[in-house]
């Protein structure tokens, strides 16, 4: 039947219903030649099924007339008359009958058949959205797993490494004030000593930076959901960064959905979120560019996009940009995005990117967070 479908509607139904025509000149001349010998009423269902199912109902009822004319123009020539003058008509128009009523039956086929074809398309691509769906919130939560493993860690690391830390940091300051001293009494400059001393602090920093963090990481606070209106808190934080972004040659566009009202999200968090990707996108703009931060809603969903024209990410880094430790950055700790995706979790939803190297990188936010009434 799908083949049926496919090869009528790859046709013209004007074609169809030429094609049927001549079909039943066809049956109707075999009908004549054999005369009565031969039943061949029931061929004519053929074309009249044809055009139909390709044209229609209305094409399939004239192609039934057509039909009933060639029988019966081929009754009436073939032999001699019925008992009753009025037989041939009568057959006739028994004859019109049953092909109508086939035609309605085979138009209710149709539609069904059509209307149950479309149900299943529908329900196919929806469970294969609901799969997908389900594949994603299966992967964040391995994810989320990981990552709270990953958290314990760095906090147990952290805790054990940040005293020592302070500790050589004072002692660092100690050895620079003696070599001053030192180069005070003698005729040796202390440059290259402090030199090295400033090195060492400044790895020493390197790493309470990282363990920072990771204890950010590790220590993500509980949610604290409040009613905020997304875009006015927003343009506040960023009026905020004006002279961060006329510093990096940087120009703010935004583009706030004015249907977006107050939603329920932790503010903090949403703009910690926010802010990691900004810095991203600054990191991505070394010679300045357009940075985009806009909201819109969908549906149930908020999402949040920060745009950047930066020098981008190629396909591989994309795939792997929110995973822990991952960074394209000579001093970065592979943890900010990580973090992003952390925080769109919590609020129950998620984070995508879209990047192309030397075009840029797009990243939003995706939040099921409803209105608050």
């Amino acid at each position: 039947m799908s083949n049926l479908k496919a090869f009528s509607l790859s046709l013209p139904k004007a074609v169809v219903v030429l094609l049927a025509l001549a079909l039943v000149l066809l049956i109707g001349f075999l009908d004549y030649m054999t005369g009565r010998d031969l039943a061949l009423s029931a061929m004519y269902l053929a074309p009249i099924c044809w055009a139909t199912w390709g044209a229609g109902r209305k094409a399939g009822t004239a192609v039934a007339l057509a039909s009933t004319l060639a029988w019966f123009l081929a009754d009436r020539l073939s032999g001699p008359g019925y008992t009753h003058p009025l037989t041939h008509y009568w057959n006739g128009l028994m004859l019109l009958l049953f092909f109508v009523v086939v035609i309605y039956l085979l138009t209710a086929f149709q539609s069904a058949h059509y209307h149950l074809e479309d149900t299943v398309q529908r329900r196919t691509a929806a469970l294969q959205q609901e799969i997908a769906e389900r594949k994603r919130l299966e992967a964040a939560n391995l994810q989320a797993e990981r990552l709270a493993t990953v958290g314990m860690m760095a906090a147990q690391v952290a805790h054990e490494v940040r005293n020592p830390l302070g500790s050589i940091t004072l002692n660092l300051d100690l050895i620079q004030k003696e070599i001053e001293k030192l180069a005070g009494a003698s005729a040796h400059s202390a440059e290259e000593g402090c030199a090295l001393v400033n090195d060492m602090r400044a790895e020493v920093r390197r790493i309470q930076r990282v363990i920072g963090d990771y204890l950010q990481f590790a220590r993500l606070p509980k949610l604290r959901r409040c009613s905020l209106a997304l875009n006015a808190f927003l343009g506040e934080k960023l009026a905020f960064m004006n002279g961060e972004f006329a510093v990096a040659n940087v120009r703010l566009r935004t583009a706030f959905d004015p249907a977006l009202t107050a939603i329920s999200a932790d503010g903090e968090q949403l703009w910690q979120a926010t802010l990691n990707l900004i810095r991203n996108s600054l990191d991505a703009m070394p010679e300045g560019g357009e940075l985009t931060v806009g909201t819109w809603r969908e549906g149930g969903q908020v999402r949040l996009r920060v745009a950047d024209t930066g020098k981008g990410i190629n396909e591989e880094q994309r795939r792997q940009v929110f995973a822990p430790f991952f960074t394209t950055k000579p001093q970065g700790t592979g943890l900010g995005l990580a973090l992003v995706q952390q925080i769109a979790v919590e609020h129950g939803g998620h984070v995508e990117c879209e990047s192309a190297a030397g075009k840029g990188s797009t990243f939003t936010l995706f939040l099921p967070i409803m209105e608050n009434s």
